[in-house]
C-alpha cells in the first residue's frame, strides 16, 4: 500500500520552513544577493571587473556568484548594490499597518 506524499503549505520562507533560527536574516540576504547578481549578469562583467566594482577580493566573488551570501552581511550587500549604482528605498512602518503618519522612507 502507498502512502500519499504530504504537503505543506509554504511560509515563503524556505528556511524558516526549515525551522533555522536566523531564518529572516538568511531570506533578506538571499532576496538582496539575488539582485546583486542579477545586476552583474547584465552588465556581463568578468570576475576581475566584478571584483574591482565591488571593492573585493577574486575569491569574494566566487562566493558571491555562487550565491554563497551567508558569507556576506546584510549591510555589504546593500553596500555591493550602491556601488552598481543602484537606488535603493528602505521602508520603516508599523509591520501590523498601524499609524501610518509614523512611516519613514530612506533612500540609501
Amino acid at each position: 500500500m502507498t502512502q500519499e506524499p504530504i504537503f505543506e503549505e509554504s511560509s515563503g520562507n524556505v528556511f524558516a520552513d526549515l525551522g533555522l533560527e536566523d531564518a529572516e536574516e538568511l531570506f533578506t540576504r538571499g532576496k538582496i544577493g539575488i539582485q546583486v547578481i542579477r545586476i552583474l549578469k547584465q552588465r556581463k562583467l568578468k570576475q576581475r571587473e566584478i571584483s574591482q566594482v565591488l571593492g573585493i577580493p577574486q575569491p569574494e566573488v566566487s562566493h558571491l556568484m555562487n550565491g554563497e551570501f551567508h558569507r556576506f552581511s546584510e549591510g555589504k550587500l546593500l553596500i555591493f548594490l550602491k556601488r552598481l549604482d543602484t537606488e535603493i528605498t528602505l521602508l520603516i512602518r508599523d509591520r501590523n499597518g498601524g499609524d501610518r503618519s509614523a512611516e519613514t522612507a530612506i533612500l540609501l
